[in-house]
């Protein structure tokens, strides 16, 4: 079975993380720091750009360390993708969120957290659930093509 990921599928799986994603936290960060819808979705769509493309490149040389040295993924290493995914996103970030939302960089850090706590586990989450989906639907087309 071919567990090859195109960059097709890849853009899929990041445009699918992050359109849930920021109908989940536009309205929640809109509430929370008291701005209007439309300045909360811009924030969250600029997020959601930069955090796509760092999907795509992250998971791209992650599975490549993964193939190089015959890595499993199991819980604890589910565990390093994401936190590693979401430490490399605070990085970019926590700048444009400062910038966006004319805050301190430590101020736009402690948002960042915030952000965090809910992004840690729904990264994990999402990525379990795509990862068993995918693997159903290959097991599916190999069966279908015998």
């Amino acid at each position: 079975m071919n567990t090859h990921k195109t960059w097709t599928e890849r853009a899929i799986h990041a445009l699918i993380f992050e359109v849930l994603a920021v109908g989940m936290t536009a309205p929640v960060l809109s509430w929370v720091m008291k701005i209007p819808m439309a300045h909360a979705g811009l924030l969250t769509l600029m997020i959601s750009l930069v955090a796509m493309t760092w999907n795509m490149i992250f998971n791209s040389l992650f599975d490549r360390i993964e193939r190089r040295w015959h890595l499993v993924r199991t819980m604890a290493m589910r565990v390093v993708h994401a936190t590693a995914f979401e430490a490399g996103l605070v990085a970019i970030v926590v700048p444009l969120v400062a910038w966006w939302l004319d805050m301190s960089l430590l101020d736009a850090l402690f948002l960042d957290i915030g952000l965090l706590l809910f992004f840690l586990p729904y990264t994990f989450v999402f990525n379990l659930a795509y990862d068993k989906l995918r693997a159903s639907l290959l097991k599916k087309r190999t069966f279908a093509g015998m």
